[in-house]
């Protein structure tokens, strides 16, 4: 959520789906909403898959593994990854970690980690909870205060080239003039 962004008040005549949106927003952006979101949706394939029964017609199609307890260990676990980055947004590194992790356990252990679909959703989910960062409000200048002061102009010659800062107003003490470089440039260790 952008600090900067104008906070919802509420009117008279908003409806109540309008206000559930609008809280939901606000909660979504002071924490790795997606980051959960798709660890949390990496959990359940990873988990379903080796103990699921599919059906066509008379023949029934068991993905039953010797893994089976293993997988759904590590989905259960992903799934609970998922909910802690929702409500406990503070231990966003261990959780993309963690569930880095237990993507990569899921490839050998539970059917290709889901037949894929859970292995990317975690691996995705881990790295989204890695480089998630809480914003910082930015704090606004008081009214009464005149403007920061503004820089320096650059000189005409740098103008036209981005990227370059201009010449400094002050002039820099020469470096015989400082103590770090007295007799001749050379420092005394003692």
């Amino acid at each position: 959520m952008n600090p900067q962004a104008p906070v919802y008040v509420r009117a008279e005549d908003d409806a109540w789906l309008t206000v559930v949106y609008y809280h939901f927003r606000a909660w979504r952006g002071r924490r790795p909403f997606w980051a959960g979101l798709f660890t949390l949706l990496g959990g359940f394939p990873i988990a379903y898959f080796p103990y699921a029964d599919l059906r066509l017609g008379n023949v029934s199609l068991a993905m039953a593994t010797t893994g089976g307890a293993g997988a759904l260990i590590i989905g259960v676990l992903l799934i609970t990854l998922g909910l802690a980055l929702w409500f406990q947004q503070t231990i966003r590194v261990f959780a993309g970690v963690a569930s880095i992790l237990l993507a990569l356990v899921s490839l050998p252990v539970s059917n290709l980690g889901g037949f894929g679909m859970g292995f990317f959703c975690s691996l995705i989910g881990g790295a989204l909870a890695l480089s998630w960062a809480p914003g910082q409000p930015v704090d606004e200048e008081p009214a009464d205060q005149p403007p920061a002061a503004v820089a320096p102009a650059r000189s005409e010659a740098m103008a036209g080239t981005p990227g370059i800062p201009g010449p400094r107003e002050t002039k820099t003490a020469h470096a015989s003039e400082t103590t770090a470089h007295a007799d001749g440039g050379r420092n005394s260790a003692g």
